[in-house]
C-alpha cells in the first residue's frame, strides 16, 4: 500500500499545484513564447517542473529514512531546480547552465556515492578503473543524461513520456534488488509526470520547462547508476538502453554541429523528433513513434538485464546505426510518409455516416452512464474490510462534493469529482485485491471481470462516434498507459504476482478512461455523476467506521 500511496499522493500534489503554478508562471513572466524553432504558436506556461518537483518530494520525505544518497539527491536536485527557475524566468547561457548541472553531479558523486566504479565484462577482470577516471566519467554521464532529456523537452509530452517509462523500469529494478528509497523516488516521480502529462499532452497547456527536463534527466541517470553499480546481478549497460535514444539523439546532434562548424549549443531543428515532423507525422504522431521506441528499449532491459554486457553493447551499438542510418537515408533523399487520400476519405465518410446514426451514441452513452457508476458501487462492496484510512479518505470526499455541489455549483464540481475518483478508485480496486469478500466467489469474479470488458467496449463506442468537438480525446499519453499496464501482468516477482498488479492496473486504467469519458460528455449534467460517487464514497466511510 506504500507504493500506491507514493504515488497517489504524488499525482494529487502535482495537479493541485498546477493550477497555483500557472497563474504565477504569468505574473513572474515565466512563459515560453513562440519562435521559428518551436512548434507551439501560442505562449504557454513553463513551470510544471516546480509543480513536478514538489510533487515528488513530498512522499519521499514523509515515508523515508534521509540517507547520504537522499540526501545528495535531494540537495543536487534542488541546485538543478533552482537553476532551472532562473533560466525559465531570466534565461542563462549555456555555461551557467553546465555550471548548476556539474555541481549537481559532483554533490551525487561524491556525498551520494553515485560512481561508475564498474564496466563489468566491457574490460577484462584485472583491470581497475581509477578513481580519477571513475569520478570524472560519472560526471560526465549524469551532465550528459541530464541534458538529453533537457534536448528531448522540443514535443508537448515527450521528455515526460520517456522519463515515465524510464522511471517505471528503475523503480521496477529497485524492487528486485531491495533499494527502497530508489522504489520511491522512482514511483513519485512517475507519479508527479503523470500529473503533469494531463497538461503537457499535445496541444500543451502546461511545459515543464529546464526546471522540470533537468529534473527529469538528473534523476533518471542517478537513480539508474545506484541500482546497477556495487554489487548486483544487474548489467552496468543497462542505465545506455534505458535511456539510449535522447543520449543518441544528443550525441548525433552534437557531432553534426561540430562536423559542420556550427557552435555545439547553438538552437536547431535536427533533433530526431524535427526530423519525423518532416517525414510527414503529425505532432501527436512522432511522439508516439519515440514512445514506441522508448518503450521497445525498456522491453529490451527487462528481457536481457541480466545477459551479458558485451551482448547490451552490441545491442546498443546495432540499433544506434540502424537508426542513424534511416534518418540519414531519409534526410538525404527528402523522403516524406505517405498517406493514402483515398483510405483516409473512404474511412472518414463511413464514420461519419456512422455518427450521425444517433442511435449508436445514444446506446452506447446511455448504457455507460448507467453501468460505470453500478460497477463502482459494486466494487466498493469487495474489500473484506475497509481500513479506517480510506473511511477516513471518503468521508473528506462527501465533504469536498457536497461542498462543491451547494456553494459552487458546477464551477469547481467538475475538479472535485475528478480527483475523488481518480483518489478513490485505486484504494478501493487495491484493496478488493488484497482480501476479497467471501461471498465473491470464481463465478461472479468471472463476471465483475468481463463487466470491465463490456465498460470499455461502451466506452470506446462512445469515444469514437461522439458528435462533440470538446469531448475526451484519446492522447499520446494513454499509449504510455495502456504499455504499462500490457507489461506489469508479465513482470516477474512474489508481490506483482501475488496481488494480480496486471489485472489490478487494467481495472484502474478502464475505471479511470470511463469516467474521464462521463465527466467530458454529460454536458455539465453532474447531477447523477455527483449522486453516485456520493453513495460510493458514504457506503466506504459506512464500512470502515463500522468494521463491515
Amino acid at each position: 500500500m506504500l507504493y500506491l500511496s507514493t504515488i497517489l499522493l504524488s499525482v494529487f500534489i502535482t495537479v493541485s499545484l498546477i493550477p497555483i503554478m500557472t497563474r504565477l508562471a504569468a505574473r513572474f513572466q515565466m512563459v515560453d513564447f513562440p519562435d521559428p524553432r518551436k512548434i507551439h504558436t501560442i505562449p504557454v506556461p513553463r513551470i510544471g517542473g516546480l509543480a513536478m518537483a514538489l510533487g515528488a518530494s513530498v512522499p519521499v520525505i514523509l515515508w523515508t529514512t534521509a540517507d547520504d544518497f537522499l540526501r545528495a539527491y535531494f540537495i543536487g536536485a534542488g541546485v538543478l531546480v533552482l537553476f532551472g527557475l532562473v533560466d525559465d524566468r531570466k534565461g542563462l547561457g549555456h555555461k551557467a547552465k553546465f555550471a548548476g548541472q556539474i555541481v549537481a553531479a559532483l554533490i551525487a558523486v561524491f556525498y551520494g556515492g553515485v560512481r561508475i566504479d564498474s564496466l563489468g565484462t566491457l574490460l577484462p577482470d584485472w583491470v581497475q578503473l581509477p578513481q580519477w577516471f571513475a569520478v570524472s566519467l560519472s560526471v560526465v554521464a549524469v551532465v550528459g543524461v541530464t541534458n538529453a532529456i533537457n534536448l528531448a523537452d522540443g514535443l508537448d509530452g515527450l521528455a515526460g513520456g520517456i522519463s515515465l517509462l524510464s522511471f517505471c523500469f528503475i523503480g521496477y529494478l529497485a524492487w528486485l534488488m531491495g533499494n527502497n528509497s530508489v522504489v520511491l523516488l522512482s514511483l513519485s516521480l512517475a507519479g508527479a509526470i503523470f500529473g503533469f502529462l494531463r497538461f503537457n499532452t499535445y496541444p500543451a497547456s502546461l511545459f515543464m520547462g529546464d526546471t522540470g527536463s533537468q529534473l527529469l534527466g538528473f534523476s533518471a541517470i542517478v537513480l539508474a547508476l545506484m541500482i546497477t553499480q556495487g554489487d548486483t546481478p544487474l548489467s552496468p549497460v543497462l542505465p545506455l538502453i534505458i535511456l539510449g535514444f535522447p543520449v543518441l539523439d544528443t550525441l548525433t546532434v552534437m557531432v553534426e554541429r561540430a562536423r559542420e562548424r556550427r557552435p555545439l549549443f547553438s538552437a536547431d531543428k535536427n533533433h530526431f523528433h524535427h526530423r519525423l515532423i518532416r517525414l510527414g507525422l503529425s505532432h501527436a504522431e512522432a511522439v508516439f513513434v519515440i514512445y514506441t521506441i522508448q518503450a521497445m528499449m525498456i522491453v529490451s532491459a527487462i528481457l536481457f538485464r541480466y545477459q551479458s554486457d558485451w551482448l547490451l553493447m552490441a545491442g546498443y551499438m546495432a540499433f544506434s546505426v540502424v537508426t542513424i542510418s534511416l534518418f540519414a537515408v531519409a534526410d538525404r533523399h527528402a523522403l516524406r510518409v505517405r498517406k493514402s487520400d483515398m483510405i483516409e476519405g473512404a474511412l472518414a465518410v463511413k464514420l461519419r455516416t456512422i455518427r450521425d446514426n444517433n442511435w449508436t451514441i445514444k446506446i452506447s452513452f446511455g448504457l455507460s452512464e448507467l453501468i460505470i457508476p453500478l460497477l463502482f458501487i459494486f466494487s466498493c462492496f469487495l474489500p473484506a474490510r475497509v481500513p479506517i484510512y480510506a473511511a477516513v479518505m471518503s468521508s473528506c470526499s462527501v465533504l469536498l462534493i457536497a461542498g462543491a455541489f451547494i456553494f459552487f455549483k458546477k464551477k469547481y464540481l467538475r475538479g472535485c469529482l475528478r480527483l475523488v475518483l481518480y483518489l478513490t478508485i485505486p484504494v478501493v480496486l487495491y484493496l478488493a485485491e488484497g482480501e476479497r469478500a467471501v461471498w465473491m466467489n470464481d463465478d461472479l469474479s468471472l463476471l465483475y471481470r468481463l463487466c470491465f470488458g463490456v465498460v470499455a467496449l461502451f466506452v470506446i463506442l462512445t469515444v469514437r462516434f461522439t458528435r462533440r468537438m470538446k469531448g475526451f480525446r484519446v492522447s499520446t499519453m494513454d499509449f504510455l498507459i495502456i504499455f504499462i499496464a500490457i507489461i506489469v501482468p508479465n513482470l516477474t516477482g512474489q508481490f506483482v504476482r501475488s496481488n494480480n498488479m496486471g489485472l489490478l492496473a487494467v481495472e484502474i486504467i478502464v475505471f479511470f478512461f470511463s469516467y474521464e469519458v462521463l465527466i467530458n460528455e454529460v454536458r455539465e449534467k453532474f447531477n447523477a455523476l455527483t449522486l453516485s460517487t456520493l453513495a460510493a464514497a458514504v457506503l466506504l466511510g459506512v464500512r470502515g467506521f463500522t468494521g463491515s
